[in-house]
């Protein structure tokens, strides 16, 4: 079976619905998800979306925030495009349906959020990413934009590095599938679920790691964001939005203890700084219940909490049986967001020539070495919208290439060797998993040093090894189940151990990567990207400089 279109979008999240709704009746596009779009993880970013747009804010404050926020890792004409395209996303959202809370005289509600000096925090109570997948996806089935859900990619296509298409697994009967494509534009995700403790339910981080073996780069592997609010135990996300609102972190001691950490900012620092305080207040004797501390809400106002917060409220009794309103919350560090990914220019291209990310999956990079809260949101409808652009005067101009029958035997050998091999044993991926999250838990965390990465960089390589005898013990082709988790377990195991090799390579610490070895910033070195490219069926790092237009390298307090 063959599938052709002129552009694959492959993910349904926000940037992959940007990316459609600018595309149609422009082009023949396609979204293929894995899922459902209204599935995507779009939905879990929960606290909101950041914009200038009061008038007594600014464009350029809100880059110098998400440069400083970066500790200045971020390419700054990429913030730029983030920041100045902002206001003009909101009222886009609006025009889409989007139902932001108001201010009493109409205007949209804005709240702080981390390591910001304006209110900038646009929202739709604690439940934000859901009102504007939901607004987009409404919007593209009114475009009636073609979607194939329920369908995996497995591998790109190219030739003489140019996209000639995609493999795909059509999940409904297992069969592989060609789709030939001028451009492909990938908007997957993240790559969470590399780690065991996260908030995030499903992103296997496909598109990066696809991306990596087809031969582009990947870059910033070693800046990975620990939420520092998930609930112990699940790791559902607790928003930012908490904080926002004026929720406290507390010790065992009920001490406020982030006025040892950020005495100007408290619970407001940077995510990666806010982290970092409560691993070291858990290392040091003063958690709760061994591995976490306290969110408090008690001290607010029951309206607030139950207008601007019902959600954490919610997830709170749900899960952990605990009324916000009477008792704290006990939280902890949990993996959270990727700011690695596929390397883009501010264009959204990569160095295969027709294929484009943005998103999650995409490193422009735009958020440096710590993402602020509220700004992920935003760089999927900004860039989204660019790699719509981009792709279209790509195609414009470009020619179908057909794809070699040999990519599909190869993958049909390797599921037949995954089959075979549940005759002589049970490893299955998902143990394959758990050890590998595990691993990247204690070993790869907030706090790392020389001798625990290398602990992990041998961990990894003898679970790349173990994972050579996996076995599919599921044999039916209906919504097999394994045998998507055995491509993302590959996909997975690549990702981690170019995250290893980044986290050794990059002597110093800097935003969320701290090396208690090498504990202070290091301009002279290390103002500076890690390029992954997979060579010989490992990683080979390069580096690529850090654009820097109008903010000078400073110290980061808070």
């Amino acid at each position: 079976m063959t599938l052709k279109h002129d552009v694959i979008i492959v993910g349904g999240g926000l940037a992959g619905l940007r990316a459609a709704i600018e595309l149609k009746g422009k082009c023949d596009a396609a979204v293929f998800c894995k899922t459902y779009p209204n599935e995507a993880h779009s939905t879990e970013a929960q606290g909101g979306i950041n914009a200038a747009i009061d008038p007594k804010d600014k464009w350029e404050d809100h880059a110098y925030d998400t440069v400083y926020g970066g500790d200045f890792l971020a390419d700054q004409d990429a913030v730029e495009i983030l920041c100045s395209d902002a206001p003009r996303v909101i009222n886009e959202l609006m025009e889409f349906g989007v139902n932001f809370n108001l201010t009493s005289d109409g205007k949209i509600a804005q709240r702080p959020f981390g390591a910001q000096k304006f209110h900038r925090t646009c929202f739709a109570a604690d439940r934000t990413g859901h009102a504007l997948l939901y607004s987009l996806y409404k919007k593209a089935i009114e475009l009636d934009v073609t979607f194939y859900n329920e369908w995996q990619i497995i591998s790109l296509s190219t030739k003489n590095n140019k996209v000639t298409g995609l493999i795909a697994i059509d999940k409904a009967n297992s069969q592989f599938v060609k789709i030939i494509a001028k451009a492909v534009i990938f908007a997957t995700g993240g790559a969470g679920r590399v780690y065991g403790k996260t908030t995030n339910p499903e992103n296997t981080g496909d598109g990066i790691a696809i991306a990596y073996n087809a031969g582009t780069g990947i870059m910033d592997m070693e800046m990975v964001q620990f939420h520092p609010t998930t609930i112990r135990g699940t790791n559902k996300l607790l928003s930012e939005a908490a904080r926002g609102e004026g929720a406290y972190l507390i010790n065992a001691n009920g001490e406020r203890f982030m006025k040892k950490y950020a005495p100007d900012k408290m619970e407001l620092a940077s995510r990666d700084v806010v982290s970092r305080a409560e691993a070291m207040e858990i290392k040091e004797g003063r958690g709760v219940l061994g591995d976490s501390v306290y969110l408090d809400f008690r001290h607010l106002d029951r309206e607030i909490i139950m207008s601007r917060v019902p959600d954490i409220r919610k997830n709170a009794m749900e899960l952990l049986e605990i009324d916000i309103l009477h008792d704290p919350v006990p939280v902890q560090p949990g993996q959270h967001y990727t700011m690695a990914g596929i390397a883009t220019d501010i264009d959204c291209r990569t160095e295969i020539v027709g294929l484009f990310a943005a998103g999650e999956c995409a490193c422009l990079s735009v958020h440096g070495g710590n993402r602020l809260g509220g700004n992920s949101l935003m760089e999927t409808l900004v860039f989204g919208r660019r790699a719509g652009i981009s792709a279209l005067e790509y195609s414009n101009t470009a020619t179908f290439e057909s794809i070699d029958d040999k990519l599909i035997e190869k993958e049909e050998a390797k599921v037949k060797k995954w089959t075979e091999s549940s005759k002589k044993t049970e490893l299955m991926p998902r143990d394959i998993r758990m050890k590998m999250g595990k691993v990247m838990d204690d070993y790869v965390g907030p706090f790392r040093d020389e001798k625990m990465l290398d602990h992990a960089k041998d961990e990894i390589a003898r679970l790349k090894k173990e994972f050579e005898d996996i076995a599919l013990t599921e044999h039916s082709n209906v919504f097999n189940v394994e045998l998507q988790a055995a491509y993302e377990v590959s996909f997975m195991l690549e990702l981690a151990e170019c995250t290893v090799a980044s986290a050794i390579d990059r002597k110093e610490s800097r935003g969320a990567h701290t090396r208690t070895d090498y504990p202070k910033r290091d301009d002279t070195n290390w103002l500076k990207h890690i390029v992954c490219k997979k060579s010989n069926g490992a990683p080979v790092l390069s580096y690529r400089d850090i654009k820097i237009t109008r903010f000078k390298p400073v110290e980061r307090k808070y």
